[in-house]
């Protein structure tokens, strides 16, 4: 018997892990060379080409015509809005910084959750939600007050909108895959992004090689690959397992800044970023009482739902 840890599935989980994580430290160096607005659009045409290339291979189907509002939000706010922002935080904040504070994102998606679906929030939610938010400040507070820039805020506002992006996922997770889902939000995101185009083309004539690669390789790579592999991944493996994989996103970005950028965490943002991530376990964690109930339908939908939530928590991005 085959062991997981040499298993396929077992591989492509830890790369899906490494690309997600290698996206912050690229992104510093794509936005220093092609600037905001380059950056933001042609990483998402590229991913958006390649899944639609692999889209007839991988079985994802055409969407509903009703569901088309509810994918225009998922674009907008998980795709445009969150690379726009996260582009443009990384411009004064590391990318190991960016990637702790991106880590928060879940809270409040359980928070939109509760508000609009009317989610139960349990106790492990609320205290892991408290835990969370303390880790991020933390981390934004980790070079005293004055280390509380707007730069900061910006990247918060990322993580803020990824959340929404999950939160607006759910309902399409009922009735598409998770990697569908990921298609049909990256092509929306990259029309929403087609105004800045005349941005785009004057900053690539000037260029430097090193940022052209960076935007290359976050599209093919974390953004297309990342999503493509990872939806193998969880079909094949214990949901416990790959949602704990997105837990190692934050401390294997943190490693890969140092090695590409040099970049040297100050300690205090490494203990802020350890309590984001036990928060976000906690919040994640499901004790007996707070288990749902199976429904009448036979469970392997709900598993599919559940393993497309997952798979759209990865701050992808990103």
């Amino acid at each position: 018997m085959r062991k997981p840890f040499a298993s396929p599935s077992f591989f492509a989980l830890a790369g899906t892990v490494v690309l997600w994580a290698s996206a912050f430290p690229a992104i510093r160096v794509g936005v220093g060379g092609l600037g905001l607005a380059a950056l933001s659009l042609l990483r998402l045409a590229i991913a958006a080409a390649v899944l639609a290339v692999l889209a007839p291979f991988a079985g994802v189907r055409v969407p509903r015509r009703r569901d088309l509002p509810q994918i225009a939000l998922c674009g907008l706010t998980g795709m445009t809005a969150y690379q726009i922002l996260l582009n443009w935080g990384e411009i004064h904040v590391e990318a190991g910084t960016a990637s702790l504070l991106i880590a928060v994102a879940p809270v409040f998606s359980v928070l939109l959750g509760s508000v609009f679906l009317a989610e139960h929030i349990s106790r492990n939610v609320a205290v892991g939600s408290v835990i969370a938010l303390a880790g991020t400040a933390v981390v934004t507070l980790s070079e005293g007050v004055s280390g509380f820039t707007a730069a900061s805020l910006v990247v918060l506002a990322a993580a803020v909108v990824q959340g929404v992006y999950h939160f607006a996922t759910k309902p399409l997770l009922r009735r598409y895959t998770g990697l569908e889902v990921a298609t049909y939000a990256m092509i929306a995101g990259t029309v929403f992004a087609l105004p800045l185009v005349p941005a785009t083309a004057r900053a690539v004539t000037h260029a430097p090689l090193d940022a052209l690669l960076a935007v290359l390789f976050l599209g093919l790579l974390p953004s297309a690959l990342g999503f493509v592999i990872w939806g193998y991944a969880v079909a094949r493996l214990p949901l416990s397992a790959s949602t704990a994989a997105l837990y190692l996103v934050p401390p294997v970005a943190l490693l890969v800044s140092f090695v590409w950028l040099g970049e040297i965490p100050h300690p205090i943002e490494l203990l802020g970023g350890a309590v984001v991530v036990a928060g976000v376990v906690l919040i994640n964690r499901r004790g007996p009482a707070a288990a749902p109930r199976p429904r009448a339908v036979a469970g392997r939908a709900g598993r599919e739902e559940s393993t497309g939530e997952r798979a759209d928590e990865a701050s992808i991005r990103r």
